[in-house]
């Protein structure tokens, strides 16, 4: 069971009565896809991430975003399906699992209406207050007529039963863009009947779903609407119209508290940019708004957008702003969060910068940390080894160099990183060059005050070679050493620029003349548009030439949406579908050649300057030079690697293991060399 905490002072520590509810502090996770479900389900990886949460300190944690009530609302985006009874043992046995740890818990259940697909699930066609089709999911509705309507309330009212059977303290219902809200809106809903036209008509739906989910649940189970306050949109419901509803709704008894969002959800920059804000939008966009809400309404007010901080939340709640401020992508960051607070460990917190890497296909995993979503795996809380303490030095203080170290620290070993340059960090320093992307700074300088925490010597401005890297006396050897743009495959290379050098290089006054500039992007990474930004914000004309059929692919939607926008907005010219096989020189001009990856046709391309970006080449001679000296032959033993086991003893009489992590093994991300520092290091 969970243990009883004295008293705080801090306002986010004060407990809250929500309806015959005590929640022991002010801080809650809102519902979300996390991506973990089976078969519509909450399996055991789903349950063991929520636990976490509760184990945290966490006093509500939210689960099951859009999970679906009927088949003609199918799963789209790995959601939970609480249409049948399949949900209620799952439901239990997590609702056994929270309440052990002193937390209680909620599911959002919904109907996505237009927002479905029609080829998904059960291969139904969506449903909606009008044949109007929303831009994202690309669905074109069916009208929904009378019977559906009839059908479609009871669906909502046996998925609050199952969800009260299965335990839970309570659900909400989200209106929003799912088919709730798209009665209530004006721009979805056009309809002559009884369910539409007047603000009356519009109502209609949604107080009669929540007028069955009350008679089925009956009065002892906890009933919310996630509420949209305005859809910031040309001819959507306006926050004065939204507010008007939200009384309408509040007033008929039904409902115990709002759960505000702001925004629509029908297309991806609306998502990204309003709805679900990342590191491109300001802290807490809409927190003063739903502030605004709250001192209209009388039922409590929860609200969760881009509130990363405690600070922010300290505030939310201090001001009377909100009565539970929800941080869900912060406890995706970090779980122990109100622990943490708790024991006054508040600069442990690992932060959410914001990166969206969690909306992502890999979703719930955090860019860095590498333990959320795989907690049936690894612990949020390194464990001191039982086995004789090591000396161990890491090679490299980018990402895997800086988690690798602070991983065998909290496991108690001693360790020594090495960095060639004078600061931590590596490619993040670059990535964060990007207008919207400096909060990435915050995984640096996490790491770096842990280290110090830790006591790990962190030696800069040393190349370390197999000199130096003996002389520290080393049991393991984690070389961490990253990698260098790769041009190998480009025949001129030398007279073009690396993307990084184009990054790193200081900003100059615009000319009066314009370069005219051609960047290739052979990654769809961050790395060939965070150039082209630059360049473009410095008056040079700029075109991006992909190999891939679309910006950015290995991005998220979140992130893709974002760089579309910022080409837009600076003028930069994308085209696709095209390889840069070649740089020559012709008098002051420089000219590429480019293979069309569709009909196989060549093209010259001519510029002053061509920038080219193909991911990184290993920085791995160090570690080769090392390889027949160590014990291990410089092998990582890959089951007890995916395993995160120990790695296997010598094999051999060298006097230390050696192994590699991160881009100094292939190129790839920050979320794969945190992943490879956690699977290597955890179990050192």
């Amino acid at each position: 069971m969970h243990e009883s905490r004295p008293e705080s002072t801090d306002p986010l520590l004060e407990p809250f009565h929500l309806k015959h509810l005590r929640l022991r502090n002010r801080i809650m996770s809102t519902s979300h896809a996390c991506g973990l479900e089976e078969g519509g389900l909450a399996t055991e990886r789903y349950q063991a991430y929520h636990e976490e949460k509760a184990k945290g300190g966490i006093a509500l944690t939210m689960f099951g975003g859009s999970s679906n009530v009927a088949p003609d609302s199918p799963n789209v985006f790995q959601q939970l399906y609480v249409g049948d009874d399949a949900c209620i043992a799952p439901f239990q046995r997590l609702s056994e699992r929270v309440h052990a740890h002193g937390a209680h818990l909620m599911c959002q259940i919904t109907h996505l209406g237009r927002r479905g697909e029609s080829y998904a699930g059960d291969w139904l066609p969506t449903i909606a207050p009008s044949a109007i089709r929303e831009t994202l999911h690309r669905s074109i509705p069916k009208e929904i007529d009378l019977d559906d309507i009839q059908r479609v309330i009871r669906a909502y009212a046996d998925a609050a039963w199952r969800c009260k059977e299965g335990g839970l303290d309570g659900i909400e219902a989200l209106a929003g863009a799912h088919l709730i809200g798209q009665f209530l809106s004006p721009v979805t809903n056009h309809r002559t009947d009884g369910y539409g036209g007047s603000l009356e008509n519009r109502c209609r739906f949604g107080l009669e779903v929540f007028e069955a989910i009350r008679e089925r649940v009956g009065a002892n189970f906890v009933v919310g609407f996630r509420y949209v306050i305005d859809e910031g949109m040309k001819n959507g419901l306006d926050f004065d119209t939204c507010l008007e509803i939200a009384q309408r709704f509040e007033a008929t008894g039904h409902i115990d508290f709002f759960n505000a969002i702001y925004g629509r959800m029908d297309t991806m920059l609306a998502l990204a940019v309003d709805n679900m804000p990342g590191m491109a939008s300001p802290i807490a966009p809409w927190l003063e708004r739903a502030g605004q809400f709250k001192a209209a309404v009388r039922l409590p007010v929860f609200h969760a957008a881009r509130i990363a901080d405690l600070a922010t939340a300290r505030h939310a709640i201090k001001a009377g702003l909100l009565d539970m401020v929800a941080m869900t992508r912060a406890h995706i960051a970090d779980p122990h969060i109100v622990n943490k607070l708790a024991a006054g460990q508040e600069p442990q917190i690992r932060p959410c910068v914001g990166a969206t890497h969690c909306m992502s296909g890999h979703r719930p995993v955090c860019v860095h940390n590498a333990v959320t979503g795989r907690e049936t795996q690894f612990s949020h809380q390194i464990q001191p080894t039982p086995l004789p303490i090591k000396r161990v030095v890491v090679v490299g203080g980018g990402p895997a160099g800086l988690e690798a170290a602070r991983i065998c620290a909290e496991r108690g070993h001693h360790v020594t990183l090495i960095e060639a340059t004078n600061h931590l960090g590596g490619q993040i320093r670059l990535a964060a060059q990007a207008s919207w992307r400096t909060d990435l700074v915050g995984i640096i300088d996490w790491r770096q005050s842990e280290l110090d925490r830790l006591g790990v010597e962190v030696v800069f401005n040393t190349y370390a070679d197999a000199d130096t890297i003996r002389a520290h006396h080393p049991d393991v050897v984690i070389m961490a050493t990253g990698g260098l743009p790769d041009h190998a495959w480009l025949d001129g290379h030398a007279l073009a620029t690396s993307a990084w050098d184009a990054i790193a290089r200081p900003h100059g006054p615009s000319r009066e003349t314009p370069k005219e500039i051609l960047i290739f992007d052979g990654s769809g990474r961050h790395v060939a548009m965070t150039a082209a930004e630059g360049l473009a914000t410095q008056g040079e004309q700029v075109t991006v030439i992909a190999i891939d059929d679309a910006l950015a692919p290995e991005m998220n939607y979140a992130e893709r949406v974002i760089w579309k926008k910022r080409a837009y907005e600076l003028g930069i010219t994308v085209q696709f579908d095209r390889r840069l096989l070649s740089v020559e020189q012709r008098g002051n001009r420089l000219v590429g050649t480019f293979e069309n990856e569709v009909t196989g046709t060549l093209e010259e391309r001519t510029a002053d300057e061509i920038i080219y970006d193909q991911g990184t080449a290993a920085l791995d001679e160090i570690y080769n030079s090392l390889r027949h000296e160590s014990n291990n032959g410089g092998v990582t033993d890959l089951d007890a690697f995916t395993k995160g086991l120990a790695q296997p003893a010598a094999a051999s009489p060298g006097e230390f293991a050696l192994y590699r992590i991160g881009d100094c093994v292939s190129s790839r991300n920050i979320a794969a060399a945190m992943y490879d520092a956690l699977r290597l290091c955890s179990a050192l």
